[in-house]
C-alpha cells in the first residue's frame, strides 16, 4: 500500500499539475427564451392570452359580460404592415351594440398590445363561457317552519318513496318559501 503525501510533497505536486477549470453555470433560459419568444411574436403577431386576460379591464364590465376575445388573425400578403383582425365572439343580442364600439373597442385593444396592433374587428356570434362570467351571490334560504314542513310532508305520504318524491320536496318548500317573501 501507497503512503500518502506529506503537505509539502502535495503543495509541490499541486504547483506542478493544472487544476480543472472552474464550471461556469449554465446560461440564463430566460434570455433564449426571449429571443424566441420575439422572434414568434415577428412571425405570427401577438397571442390572445394577455387579451382575454384582461379583457374585462379592457372593455369594461359590461362589454366584458356579453363578449370575448377569440383570435386574432394577422393579415397576408400585400397587407403584412397593417394590424391584424380581432374576432369577437358576442351573445346574440348584442352584437349590435358591439359593432357601434367597434372603433372604440380597437382604440382600447390598441392601447393595450401597442400601436397598430388590431385594425379590424370581426363580431362572431355565438354563447360565451358564462360559468366565469357572471358569478350569481349565493343566498341561504332560512328553512321552512315546522308546521308547513308538516303539512307539505302529509300532502306527499301517499306518494312512494324515490327522486320523484325528494323532487316534490324540494319543488314544494321553494314554492311555500317564494309564497312567504
Amino acid at each position: 500500500m501507497r503512503d500518502l503525501p506529506s503537505p509539502e510533497e502535495a503543495a509541490e505536486i499541486l504547483k506542478r499539475r493544472r487544476t480543472r477549470p472552474v464550471r461556469r453555470p449554465p446560461p440564463v433560459a430566460g434570455r433564449a427564451v426571449s429571443r424566441l419568444v420575439r422572434s414568434l411574436d415577428n412571425q405570427f403577431g401577438p397571442s390572445i392570452g394577455p387579451l382575454q386576460s384582461r379583457w374585462r379591464e379592457i372593455v369594461g364590465e359590461t362589454l366584458w359580460r356579453v363578449s370575448e376575445p377569440t383570435k386574432l388573425i394577422q393579415p397576408r400578403g400585400t397587407r403584412a404592415g397593417s394590424g391584424a383582425t380581432l374576432e369577437l365572439k358576442v351573445d346574440g343580442f348584442a352584437a349590435a351594440i358591439v359593432q357601434h364600439q367597434a372603433e372604440d373597442i380597437i382604440d382600447r385593444v390598441n392601447l393595450n398590445l401597442g400601436t397598430g396592433a388590431v385594425a379590424r374587428l370581426r363580431v362572431v356570434q355565438g354563447l360565451i363561457r358564462r360559468a366565469s362570467r357572471v358569478a350569481k351571490p349565493s343566498r341561504a334560504r332560512p328553512p321552512l317552519d315546522a308546521a308547513k314542513e308538516a303539512e307539505l310532508a302529509a300532502s306527499l305520504a301517499a306518494a312512494p318513496d324515490g327522486p320523484l318524491k325528494s323532487a316534490l320536496m324540494k319543488l314544494g318548500r321553494a314554492m311555500l318559501r317564494e309564497a312567504k317573501d
